[in-house]
């Protein structure tokens, strides 16, 4: 990120020449090729433009939550009703009040498919608590759930100004993966920017990723890194560039370290079709996305990356990654399906918690492609 000075100095001056860490390649054990190098210039350059379009917004305070995430083991009595929401919204057709129960095949026994272990991995600024209502409802329907916090995040203690690389900040993902036995596997829903983590994972522990969704998140190809769908956000609407409130935990003189959303537009960007009382749980929970992630860019091979199933789950009133950058994201790295949550807005797990239930356990349920003969 060394190159990012020259955006922070005056910009008719040449940029100044310094050292920078090894490229994304080198970090993970690949040679630092020419292609490699240039691949994570153009990605510095591309963050040095968004950060002079935000310069105007000011030095924010790095913040750190309380945020409580959702740990105690479901008691086996049945299954409690579900809590009301506190929304004065008309609940939708496509969100309908049901029990766990009605929504799956009475049938269903989670043991025996080909993995009944879910781990949830949270979207950029978030934590393991967005998922309280996801994690009930799988519990209840038989699945065994981890979700994850990734560095800097939820309850996770780490400084996420400090955070200088996407290995660091899944690093929770990978360790967990990583602990599981040789026959083991699981199935990764990434969520937002935790698309990015689990094709990371997916890279380094194919073998142990049964099935990968993607709900309303990046999915990027070989060679991409999150910013480049971020700024395609941007040139679309505004609303993502008037939210962003870069952090400058070293100084203004240094690249910025972490980005805040403007807990005035949260609503409007994030939550436009949640339950106020998630909205005031996120506003309280979030905390500041790392830089450092967003900027690198991702190598994924066939052989790896490419022998995961991947499944893609739409929103349609999503407000931070709009229908139509989803839709392009799968049109250019195909997933073997696409779902859709209508009326979603982009925290699915609060607007849309039965539908998008419905939907993951429709994904565990599906079986192994059969090879043509």
């Amino acid at each position: 990120m060394g190159s990012l000075l020259s955006c922070l100095s005056d910009p008719a001056s040449p940029p100044p020449v310094s050292k920078r860490r090894s490229s994304t390649s080198s970090r993970r054990g690949y040679p630092a090729t020419a292609k490699a190098v240039a691949i994570d210039e153009e990605a510095l350059a591309a963050a040095a433009a968004l950060v002079l379009g935000q310069r105007s917004s000011g030095t924010v305070a790095f913040e750190r939550s309380a945020s409580v995430r959702y740990a105690a083991k479901r008691q086996q009595q049945g299954p409690p009703p579900l809590p009301r929401s506190s929304s004065t919204r008309q609940r939708s057709l496509a969100d309908p009040e049901l029990q766990p129960q009605q929504l799956l095949a009475k049938d269903l026994n989670t043991k025996d498919l080909e993995t009944n272990i879910i781990v949830l991995v949270h979207g950029g600024g978030f934590g393991a608590w967005c998922w309280y209502k996801t994690i009930a409802l799988l519990e209840d329907s038989g699945f065994i759930v981890n979700a994850i916090d990734l560095a800097g995040s939820g309850i996770h203690s780490y400084d996420t100004n400090k955070i200088g690389s996407l290995t660091q900040y899944a690093e929770p993902l990978t360790s967990y993966l990583k602990s599981l036995g040789d026959t083991e596997k699981v199935i990764l829903v990434g969520h937002d920017f935790g698309g990015a983590c689990i094709s990371y994972a997916m890279e380094m522990f194919p073998s142990k990723v049964a099935k990968a969704v993607f709900l309303c998140a990046a999915m990027l190809k070989n060679g991409h890194s999150a910013l480049d769908m971020f700024q395609h956000q941007m040139d679309t609407n505004g609303m993502l560039q008037r939210a962003q409130e870069f952090v400058y935990s070293n100084g203004k003189d240094q690249p910025p370290t972490a980005i805040n959303i403007d807990k005035s537009l949260l609503r409007d960007l994030l939550f436009n079709q949640s339950p106020s009382k998630d909205v005031s749980l996120a506003s309280v929970s979030m905390r500041p996305i790392p830089f450092a992630p967003v900027l690198e860019k991702l190598i994924l091979t066939d052989e790896k990356y490419g022998s995961v199933r991947r499944f893609y789950v739409e929103t349609t009133d999503d407000n931070a990654i709009p229908l139509h950058l989803q839709q392009g994201m799968c049109e250019s790295n195909p997933p073997e399906k696409v779902l859709r949550l209508k009326g979603s807005d982009h925290a699915p797990f609060f607007s849309r918690p039965q539908a998008l239930h419905k939907t993951l356990v429709d994904i565990a349920t599906m079986p192994p492609v059969q090879a043509s003969s």
